[in-house]
């Protein structure tokens, strides 16, 4: 995989050095030991909710299912995206593909990024051929609809490109398996019909829209957030960022950076490792390089690439009230230097079944026309202790900047 050369394209009219723009971190996802275990601590506790399941079991021999355990794998989400963390059983999806049995420590099973429109799905698949990547599978999601290709970077983490990801409406239902009557497994050819088309057809087949998944009610709704009744005192808003332990780092920013197309927006000293933060849109990052040599310096043992990851809650005083719930119900909090998230106020970092790093964090720095983040010594002050943070705090210009949360909160 070469760096590619400058041939600009244009992008529905704007010329870019290739012909796809990332908008922005849409989805990911992890394999874990135990997906009951994992649902528990996103799904009871974080409030992630299911959106769909997939079970891996027909992919394997009957031998292998034998050994491997549960099989079966949850799409989850937080707002109205089909979904934006995916928890699969680790045994089944490393037995049902090699790609993992050449990376075993990569427990990341997608890092999924969203591109504008269909024609840069495809001919983005075409460019990233052309450039020598590893592309390991393309054409449409089910469930999700969402068109896509994957490929993986130099460390084995499969990437996936995408377009048009169902959303799930004011029912909450996901769209039934029925609606898919064609399975790609390469992008359309162009112009494709829309999605209202697609609807339209299945119904005149008789498809029941309702007939697709929708969860069911449990966890009682005693918490006011921004007044609305939910079953915990927070919302998650966004996710993101990801952060990788990297062994080689020249390989890692030039897939990233150069083929993906991700600004560089500062490199920062941690624990006397250089750290690369990248960023797909306005945030300061969303996507954190960092050297295999730090891991030790971090105390993060699990042996698995992922580093960690962030979610956003929608308020400083949920971020405040999300300590306490945790807390209550035996979270580990973990404790990580704050340069390890340049351009966050207020965060804590939480670990979860699987020894993974989770960041739970309120505001984030946006970056503007001059692609330059905000000094050091200009950025807010605050303690790691949550016990020291006061009740109110000053607002920055760029607190409620970024990606906002669209539609109710549920």
């Amino acid at each position: 995989m070469s760096v590619p050369e400058s041939h600009p394209a244009s992008v529905d009219g704007v010329r870019l050095p290739r012909p796809f723009q990332i908008r922005r971190l849409g989805h990911f996802g992890i394999n874990v030991a135990s997906v009951d275990r994992a649902m528990d601590f996103y799904g009871r506790l974080l409030g992630f909710e299911i959106s769909d399941q997939l079970d891996f079991g027909p992919r394997l021999t009957p031998e292998a299912r034998a050994e491997v355990g549960p099989t079966v794998g949850f799409f989850t989400r937080h707002g109205t995206d089909h979904h934006s963390f995916v928890i699969f059983p680790r045994a089944a999806v490393h037995a049902s593909n090699p790609h993992y049995r050449a990376h075993p420590r990569v427990n990341i099973n997608q890092i999924t990024w969203q591109v504008g429109s269909l024609r840069e799905v495809v001919q983005g698949l075409v460019w990233f051929e052309t450039q020598g990547a590893k592309i390991m599978r393309a054409g449409r999601d089910t469930p999700g609809s969402n068109w896509h290709f994957y490929p993986a970077d130099p460390a084995g983490h499969i990437n996936e490109l995408y377009y048009g990801i169902e959303q799930i409406g004011w029912s909450g239902h996901s769209k039934p398996a029925a609606v898919h009557d064609i399975r790609y497994t390469q992008p359309p050819q162009l112009p494709h019909r829309s999605e209202f088309d697609e609807v339209n057809q299945a119904i005149a087949k008789g498809v029941n829209l309702a007939s697709g998944y929708r969860r069911a009610t449990g966890i009682p709704e005693t918490h006011d957030v921004g007044g609305v009744l939910l079953p915990r005192p927070f919302k998650v808003v966004k996710i993101g960022p990801v952060r990788l332990f990297v062994d080689d780092m020249v390989q890692a920013l030039r897939f990233y950076r150069d083929l993906m197309g991700l600004a560089l927006t500062e490199t920062v000293d941690v624990l006397g490792e250089p750290c690369h933060f990248l960023r797909a849109n306005t945030e300061h990052h969303s996507l954190a390089l960092l050297p295999e040599s730090l891991r030790g310096k971090l105390g993060i043992a699990n042996g698995q690439s992922l580093a960690g990851f962030g979610l956003q809650v929608g308020t400083y005083d949920q971020l405040r009230r999300a300590v306490t719930f945790l807390e209550q119900h035996g979270c580990t909090r973990l404790a990580l230097p704050q340069s390890l998230s340049p351009g966050m106020g207020h965060h804590i970092w939480l670990q979860d079944p699987d020894g993974n790093a989770v960041q739970l964090y309120w505001e984030m720095e946006q970056i503007g026309w001059s692609g330059l983040p905000c000094p050091p010594d200009q950025r807010r002050v605050w303690s790691s202790n949550p016990s020291d943070w006061p009740e109110v705090i000053d607002a920055r210009t760029d607190s409620f900047m970024g990606e906002v949360f669209l539609g109710p909160i549920n």
